[in-house]
């Protein structure tokens, strides 16, 4: 169980749990601080700083929002599985289990495969319309056909089931659409392992504005998700409104998730592990437990985005697998640390 989820004061040594946290946030800032300078050095050439005529374009129109970028989708989704997690009161829950992941990869294709249709003109017109935004509404409306399916969200479990149905349906629709255009195989490809390439002011303003409409409304209701990690009916004899409080997790998964993926495409495991990190180090209530989840999230995606960017340079390597690697090392440590 989420140790953050069940944050229980009556078991916790205030004295201690307080220096953790201070240790964590005073950590996470510093990673912060290091990797953002990091970023701006990490180029196609290496560890280098531009000549001085070159400063402005490379590191200000390139790196610059690059990271800045990267820090931010790392954010939303580190949140994203935060309330994920504390909704579903499971600490494997993903934020991609709602259908984003699945609805915006089918979006994706589908305009692929249509401008192949059309040939190189209608592609380009179709490119003009913009992936990022077939990818956003792809992304919400797989949440829309997970909550029809499971008649609202007030279901947890029917929820999480809907989600898995509507990923594996979604899924195989996206391989049925490039079986009969092969020529969309390798934009998906590219889409479903992540990057950060691809990421400019646009972006960057895109990105923090879901931020600073989410971060906050996830604040408020922190105190909810505290008191719905306790169970359904100590919830509700305190007065939550149960139905409401699902409705508005679940458009903030929706709404963060959408925005990380439109502009990234599906960065595996960071919504996932950014909250396991910050709860097993420092166990606390959602209001602290929520954005410490975001800023171990930008930390996580923005390491993997230097690492893809220098380790092979100049070659790049996308910054899904290094994310899903790192991931899924940490997961089976964690298993065979649990494991008696």
């Amino acid at each position: 169980m989420n140790k953050a989820a069940l944050f229980d004061p009556a078991q916790s040594h205030p004295g201690r749990d307080e220096a953790r946290r201070r240790h964590l946030v005073v950590g996470l800032l510093l990673a912060l601080l290091a990797l953002a300078a990091a970023g701006l050095f990490a180029g196609s050439e290496g560890w280098s700083w531009p000549e001085a005529g070159q400063a402005g374009l490379i590191v200000g129109r390139i790196r610059a929002p690059r990271t800045l970028g990267a820090g931010l989708v790392g954010a939303l989704l580190g949140l994203a599985g935060a309330v994920a997690q504390g909704l579903f009161r499971n600490p494997l829950a993903d934020p991609y289990l709602l259908g984003t992941a699945s609805g915006a990869s089918l979006a994706v294709v589908g305009v692929l495969a249509a401008g192949a249709g059309l040939g190189a003109a209608g592609l380009g017109w179709l490119l003009q319309i913009g992936l990022v935004g077939a990818a956003f509404v792809g992304a919400l409306a797989g949440v829309a056909l997970t909550l029809a399916f499971a008649r609202g969200a007030g279901q947890p479990m029917r929820l999480l089931l809907s989600g898995v149905v509507v990923g594996v349906v979604l899924g195989a629709a996206s391989d049925l659409v490039t079986t009969a255009q092969p020529e969309a195989l390798r934009g998906r490809q590219a889409f479903m392992l992540g990057s950060t390439a691809l990421l400019g002011w646009d972006a960057v303003a895109w990105l923090g504005a879901g931020l600073v409409l989410a971060l906050p409304v996830a604040w408020r209701l922190a105190r909810g998700l505290d008191v719905l990690g306790l169970g359904e009916d100590s919830a509700a004899s305190l007065g939550v409104d149960l139905k409401r409080l699902r409705w508005v997790l679940v458009a903030l998964i929706a709404l963060c998730t959408g925005v990380a993926v439109a502009e990234a495409g599906l960065v595996a495991f960071v919504g996932l592990v950014a909250p396991h990190l910050v709860g097993r180090f420092a166990p606390a209530p959602q209001a602290f437990n929520l954005p410490a989840s975001a800023a171990a999230g930008a930390v996580l995606l923005l390491a993997a985005d230097v690492l893809a960017r220098s380790l092979t340079a100049p070659a790049e390597l996308p910054v899904g697998l290094f994310t899903a690697l790192l991931g899924g090392l940490y997961l089976l440590w964690l298993l065979r640390r649990e494991t008696p």
